[in-house]
């Protein structure tokens, strides 16, 4: 068994679909099936129950899952120490905002128990850039939010939570159990810098332009709110001032979590990050 095939096999076990693993592999359905075909004839048994909803693991699929994924583990720890030798012994994390996640602390702690001895540097960036420094060069990968350009990178989804608006609490329409984007329409909102990426202002902007104080952090974002009774986005489950609420938006698509980094780079302790983080942040 190739490893890239048992990496095909974890992936869509995993999804629990050809078509969402061959996005996360950034490849196309055909050759992966036929990967996946392979493999079950080299078993010499069926690995997944087809359907048109997805596929299940049979038992076999089971077994040969845990097995692969300690492989895989293994195969990543060897490059890495191998990588270490040869005096590749760091990676900079760039992380955006979410440092209480709970993702991100079972990620720190997976990611320190896998690679011991490994100096990981951690660069805390704030909301101007969605990439963490990683277009910069100041990281190796970042775990972010998306919407944003992401040219000549690569992304992969980790987690999606629903938005809503930060107001004041004494706010009317703090107490709506859930709006609409156009009952915002004629309030002031934060804004980034110019020059900020588009797509991510225009995200944070309910997809429109519009007018308000610029900042750069979330507590300049909570401070804006709270000072000038300007209305924010932002994801859900986060812990907020007494003097602030959040209402959820009914019409707004979901922020996604991503670990993000440059296409084509081959250093094996990102793609242990990777695969620890998408791992991570199945968990709850």
């Amino acid at each position: 068994m190739e490893l890239r095939t048992l990496r095909y096999f974890v992936a869509v076990a995993e999804e629990l679909h050809f078509g969402r693993a061959a996005t996360r592999l950034h490849m196309s359905q055909p050759p992966l099936s036929r990967a996946i075909k392979q493999l079950e004839a080299d078993v010499g048994a069926l690995l997944f129950v087809r359907s048109p909803a997805g596929v299940t693991l049979t038992p076999v699929g089971t077994v040969l899952l845990d097995e692969a994924r300690a492989l895989l583990d293994h195969a990543d720890r060897v490059r890495v120490r191998v990588s270490a030798a040869a005096g590749v012994a760091t990676i900079t994390i760039g992380i955006l905002g979410d440092g209480t996640d709970p993702g991100v602390a079972r990620l720190a702690a997976d990611f320190s128990r896998h690679h011991p001895g490994i100096d990981i540097r951690v660069r805390d960036t704030d909301l101007t850039d969605p990439t963490c420094g990683l277009r910069a060069g100041l990281v190796d990968v970042a775990l972010t939010r998306a919407p944003f350009d992401v040219t000549a990178l690569t992304v992969r989804a980790l987690r999606t939570n629903p938005v809503g608006v930060v107001l004041r609490a004494d706010d009317p329409l703090a107490r709506r159990d859930g709006l609409p984007l156009a009952e915002l329409s004629k309030r002031r909102w934060f804004q980034f810098p110019q020059g900020t990426d588009p797509v991510w202002q225009s995200y944070w902007n309910g997809g429109r332009p519009r007018e308000g104080p610029v900042v750069r952090t979330v507590q300049e974002c909570l401070q804006a709110v709270l000072w000038n009774g300007t209305v924010g986005l932002a994801p859900l489950g986060h812990d907020l001032p007494a003097e602030l609420a959040v209402v959820p938006l009914t019409d707004m698509p979901p922020s996604r979590v991503v670990a993000v980094w440059n296409e084509g780079d081959t250093n094996p302790l990102i793609r242990s990050f990777i695969e620890i983080a998408t791992s991570a942040y199945r968990r709850r």
